[in-house]
């Protein structure tokens, strides 16, 4: 089992980046590729090695807690590593596991690949196996929130905190922001950060 590798970034697409490990470059698909593209020197990325009968998988992640929660996500009957990706890339960790205990079907068939059925099987197979996680915090206990959508405003507002954190400064966002307002309303901060990233690092 590869639970993490690091090394140097050497190359990036949509739906995976490759990683060079002193000589040897591992293929790691992940939620949001461009969330690695500002990181200067090596790069660390916790990963789930998948293997299958006609494949062997890297799955790769900026935190402990996603490589986690990918890890729960794909015990759910009906749930893949390619489906679980695609929940990660739709939806902040906090935000699914709030959904989680919250029983928020609402948000969860709007993730990728989640129909009413699969999301019901999350919630029965899940929400109690979930106690470790951050995000269960804001649902059950002093944080608890009513609402986990959140208007295009201050979705943007959290992406754009943490697109400054990665160095890109107020004149770059304010031009990206106007090119993707209107491709990512009512999105989550993940994906408009994914489609920021995506113009940001194509310059």
């Amino acid at each position: 089992m590869i639970d993490f590798l690091r090394g140097q970034l050497v190359h990036m697409e949509n739906e995976y980046v490759v990683l060079d490990v002193q000589g040897v470059g591992y293929q790691v698909f992940c939620p949001n590729p461009y969330a690695f593209a500002k990181i200067e020197g090596p790069v660390t990325i916790f990963t789930h090695h998948h293997v299958r009968e006609d494949a062997i998988l890297l799955f790769g992640f900026p935190t402990r807690e996603e490589q986690m929660l990918f890890r729960k996500l794909i015990e759910v009957s009906g749930i893949g590593p390619r489906v679980a990706l695609g929940i990660l890339g739709g939806g902040s960790p906090d935000h699914v596991v709030n959904a989680i205990y919250q029983e928020n079907i609402s948000f969860l068939i709007k993730l990728p690949g989640i129909g009413k059925k699969t999301a019901q099987r999350m919630i029965l197979d899940l929400k109690d196996k979930l106690e470790g996680f951050s995000g269960a915090m804001f649902a059950t206990g002093l944080f608890a929130v009513n609402e986990i959508e959140q208007d295009d405003s201050s979705a943007w507002a959290e992406a754009r905190e943490a697109l400054k954190a990665l160095g890109y400064t107020d004149s770059e966002l304010d031009k990206v922001w106007l090119k993707i307002k209107d491709k990512t309303a009512g999105e989550s901060v993940d994906v408009i950060m994914k489609q920021a990233l995506q113009l940001l690092f194509a310059g």
